[in-house]
């Protein structure tokens, strides 16, 4: 059964087309890269998925649910967990708050428990924290809880924020560009932590990413997109041998060379 279903997908920015007839099918547990030269619309269909934008026509079904249109925080509150490309961290507050503070987002304490500390809260409390710091363990920065995350190296804040999604007990994991302006080792720590959140935690990821030898290393199958529109799919050693990507990455012009 298919975790995730998005049925042609199309959105407008005024009278500029971003997205086209977009479909994708992601399986519970499996990784799926989503690649395209910049500008593709990569971006703008994680945000449709997600409610950042409402589509102007499609849907996207998620555990047999319809969420199109529905308001971010509902459809996290799902089990549909995001990063971003540009990094969305708070400047003062520590690695652990910024864990902590996602997992708040999705429990109710009501004022009463909120002010007055009730039995329940702090239950919740304890809960919230032993999962942050759990996931701060198995993330590498658990020794690193209480720094202020804006004084920590570039590819430690890519592991914060990808803590702070994993709080949210996701079932589907959308990472946009997890790699982004980092080194060669960063890269290898990354492409590593990817594999053991899909293998030991058994989430299913959609994964953007330029670095086309980490895609086809990780993902079993592949949607190419350019201009908004869908031009292949497949397994990684079709869209390798696909004249429709190599075009679309190296010109007509290179190709017919």
């Amino acid at each position: 059964m298919s975790l995730l279903r998005v049925e042609q997908l199309t959105h407008y920015f005024g009278g500029l087309r971003a997205v086209h007839n977009f479909s994708l099918t992601i399986e519970a547990g499996r990784m799926h890269g989503l690649i395209g030269p910049n500008g593709a619309g990569k971006t703008t269909i994680f945000n449709l998925i997600t409610g950042v934008h409402a589509p102007t026509a499609g849907r996207v079904v998620f555990a047999g649910e319809e969420i199109t249109g529905l308001q971010p925080h509902r459809i996290a509150a799902r089990g549909l967990g995001r990063t971003f490309q540009d990094l969305k961290l708070w400047r003062h507050m520590t690695v652990l708050e910024h864990v902590k503070m996602a997992r708040y987002a999705t429990i109710g304490y009501g004022l009463i428990g909120a002010f007055f500390g009730t039995p329940r809260r702090r239950r919740e409390e304890a809960e919230i924290e032993e999962n942050a710091c759990r996931l701060l363990e198995m993330l590498g920065i658990e020794h690193l809880a209480e720094q202020v995350v804006t004084n920590l190296p570039y590819g430690v804040q890519r592991r914060v924020e990808m803590a702070r999604a994993l709080a949210l007990d996701p079932r589907l994991l959308l990472l946009d560009e997890p790699t982004v302006g980092m080194t060669p080792e960063e890269l290898n720590q990354m492409m590593e932590l990817i594999r053991r959140i899909n293998g030991e935690l058994g989430l299913a990821i959609l994964l953007i990413e330029h670095r086309m030898k980490m895609v086809m290393e990780l993902c079993r199958h592949i949607s190419v997109v350019v201009f908004g529109d869908l031009i292949a799919e497949g397994a990684p050693a079709a869209i390798q041998n696909d004249r429709r990507v190599i075009e679309a990455y190296l010109g007509k012009d290179t190709v017919a060379t």
